[in-house]
């Protein structure tokens, strides 16, 4: 089983301290169609519609994967080329408390036309190193701002940007599969995104051999990111 090092702040008297945390994942849930707004909602539903993603059956929608998919890595292998990420908070449980992180869900696009349930597990899920204590932030949650940038055409631009707002309260999704959040340690979930940011052409959500994730919390004035690298694998028939 992988094991998971993450940088922790939290806050003793009002003094950020640091602690290490090692976990060993034993559940990993992925929360789908979690915007808080209907309007966009349907508006990512129609953005992946357009690729041939079926409608959800209902909203959210909490999808299974392996919790070997986790990774910190920064260099990744994947299988064609209809692969992409996209940024997301990531609520985990260890050492008797929940922690928020970033992650990405990067998914393949092409087998999710016909099962984005497959799709959740072909992927590897990348997170970041870094984690901040939940109880210390969630009440400016709306306030935190996820991004995510690309390296396209030899830059980094931003492909999404906004703020937990637009996303449905976390503790909602959370306790909407773990009652009370009452988890075992080593659970996590990732909770959600929001759209792309389309291309000069249009183009939304598309591959990118670069991710960066940013999480920023401007109350604390604490900052997470991670990147990671894709390298696609050639399908061989």
């Amino acid at each position: 089983m992988n094991e998971l090092h993450f940088s922790a702040l939290s806050l003793e008297s009002g003094v950020t301290q640091l602690k290490h945390l090692a976990i060993r994942p034993t559940q990993l849930v992925i929360a789908g169609w979690t915007g808080r707004n209907a309007d966009a909602i349907e508006h990512h539903i129609v953005e992946l519609e357009a690729l041939g993603v079926p409608r959800p059956s209902t909203v959210p929608l909490y999808y299974r994967a392996s919790a070997a998919a986790l990774t910190q890595d920064e260099h990744l292998e994947m299988l064609g080329e209809h692969t992409s990420g996209e940024a997301e908070p990531v609520l985990f449980f260890a050492h008797g408390e929940w922690w928020l992180s970033v992650g990405s869900d990067h998914t393949d696009r092409q087998v999710e036309t016909y099962s984005v349930a497959v799709s959740k597990q072909m992927c590897a899920k990348p997170v970041a190193r870094t984690a901040w204590r939940w109880r210390d932030v969630f009440e400016h949650q709306d306030q935190i701002e996820l991004g995510s940038q690309i390296w396209e055409q030899g830059r980094w631009i931003d492909y999404q940007r906004g703020t937990l707002a637009a996303i449905r309260p976390l503790l909602s999704l959370r306790d909407g599969f773990w009652p009370s959040g009452q988890a075992a340690e080593g659970c996590f979930m990732f909770c959600g995104t929001f759209a792309a940011i389309p291309n000069a052409q249009g183009v939304a959500i598309r591959p990118a051999e670069r991710t960066r994730l940013l999480l920023k919390d401007p109350v604390h004035a604490w900052a997470q990111s991670h990147e990671y690298a894709v390298t696609a694998l050639p399908v061989i028939a």
